[in-house]
């Protein structure tokens, strides 16, 4: 026993001994952001954990912020990081993507999306498929139909709500967007098809966040094994719209994101043709914005209006004024009437604000760089904390108040480096304004149709941001 004991001591003093030399390593080094690398291998991640769990999320940032400067260094996850607070230093590192900078996820993640995923391809590659994605979106063709697709699914899960005795804000919310998301990725409509994968994508996405052990009857196990089976059909649609397209003279219209992929490897010559397997994982990965991020902002602005009364109510003058317009006119509502209601879109800026739902970007530099007077060794991870720039009081006033007539005030500043709820650089989401969009039509035909008591609710930030107990609220319907 004495001996065992004495092991874990020798053990115990040469692992402490290879820490401090290498933090006095990484500390020599000329120009490197200050900051502490704390325990050894856990370095700082419990309290960067904790911080998730507290009403103020970023505090682990400004509290380093505080000590080091904008930008400083710590240890979390098990990687030595360099953190960026700083909205100008963020910017290089979005904008100089592939030849400096690449993706650095944590492996759970990808493991579960694999190497041709849109978050880890870089260079040409990464741009073709981004142009793809983004010329999609912003057709006039989607915009048209997807925003009746949208009022649709809205309206057909708000009027289930008026029997319901209480209303879980967060699991409604995925009944939305899941389904309207897929319809425009795959053209898959209600039935066993979506049921199947609505399924399958929850256990998928429970893999995201945990340890990478690949073992029967881990998470991370459990989650490959959903996503294999979500593989079979999507290859299987992918396969049968492929057999269509070679069987007619005729370019069909494109529909969804399958004709935008198989339409573009049709034209592509041998050495730049798309494999298959590309096409099933990635419609997969595009998938994440309708079971996870678009329902959780949806969720938290449902949230923030019922904690600021006085922002609601001026919402739904705003929205009635347009629902008496299109009633007198009995015109349909377009793309450009939901967009153009201007507190709705301050309302939808200061969620995603506060929200912060995407809080950062991982990074790793492939050189050596220097940002501001600041080196980045190669090989370091850097994360561009979005989160940390939002909250700063220097940035914004009050920063914890929910508060969309900041907006009003700020003007243009919603698209400066202070506000960047959907990344910047080459990697800025392409589905920025359909995000936009369902957020608008939600709120345009909720607080149109319903007044609402909230229950008492907190947000939690980690792993992810949603609601504790799921929003829980009652509704009374508005008589028209």
């Amino acid at each position: 026993m004495e001996w065992l004991i004495g092991c874990w001591v020798f053990i115990g003093i040469l692992v402490g001994w290879y820490w401090i030399k290498e933090k006095k390593k990484i500390e020599t080094k000329h120009g490197l952001p200050k900051g502490n690398l704390g325990w050894p291998f856990i370095g700082e991640t419990l309290e960067f954990i904790a911080s998730g769990y507290t009403s103020r999320p970023v505090s682990f940032m400004e509290k380093r912020r505080s000590l080091y400067g904008k930008v400083f260094r710590t240890n979390i996850l098990g990687t030595p990081i360099i953190v960026s607070t700083d909205p100008e230093v963020n910017k290089v590192i979005l904008q100089n993507h592939g030849s400096t900078f690449i993706p650095a996820y944590p492996k759970s993640i990808t493991e579960l999306f694999g190497k041709n995923s849109i978050l880890q391809i870089n260079g040409t590659l990464q741009k073709r498929v981004h142009a793809l994605i983004g010329g999609f979106l912003r057709s006039p063709q989607l915009k048209a139909r997807i925003t009746k697709e949208i009022e649709h699914s809205v309206k057909f899960t708000l009027s289930t709500w008026k029997d319901m005795h209480e209303i879980y804000v967060q699991d409604e919310t995925k009944k939305i967007t899941f389904e309207v998301l897929v319809e425009a990725l795959m053209s898959i409509g209600p039935g066993e098809d979506m049921k199947f994968l609505k399924r399958e994508f929850e256990e998928f996405l429970k893999g995201l966040i945990c340890i990478p052990i690949k073992f029967p009857g881990t998470r991370l196990y459990k989650s490959l094994k959903a996503k294999e089976r979500m593989l079979k059909v999507v290859r299987r649609i992918v396969e049968e719209r492929k057999t269509a397209l070679r069987n007619t003279n005729e370019k069909p219209p494109i529909i969804d994101f399958v004709d935008v992929l198989l339409r573009d490897i049709e034209e592509s010559s041998e050495m730049q043709r798309l494999p298959s397997d590309f096409i099933t994982g990635n419609i997969i990965e595009l998938m994440v914005p309708g079971e996870e991020t678009m329902p959780t902002a949806m969720t938290l602005a449902v949230k923030f209006l019922s904690d600021c009364p006085v922002a609601l109510e001026k919402l739904m003058e705003e929205n009635m004024e347009l629902k008496k317009q299109k009633t007198d006119s009995s015109e349909g509502y377009a793309w450009t009437d939901y967009m153009s209601m201007q507190f709705t879109q301050n309302v939808i800026s200061e969620t995603l604000r506060l929200a912060n739902i995407i809080n950062a970007v991982w990074r790793k530099a492939l050189k050596d760089v220097e940002i501001k007077g600041y080196s980045i060794p190669q090989g370091w991870c850097v994360l561009a904390s979005f989160s940390s720039v939002h909250m700063n009081e220097n940035n914004y006033e009050n920063s914890y108040r929910f508060d969309p007539w900041r907006w009003e005030k700020m003007g243009a500043a919603v698209n400066n480096n202070c506000f960047t709820p959907f990344g910047g650089g080459q990697r800025l989401c392409p589905g920025l304004e359909l995000s936009r969009l369902e957020l608008s039509i939600f709120l345009h035909h909720l607080v149109t149709s319903y007044r609402w008591v909230a229950q008492q609710d907190e947000i939690v930030y980690f792993p992810t941001v949603k609601m504790k107990r799921k929003l829980p609220i009652r509704v009374t319907p508005i008589s028209t």
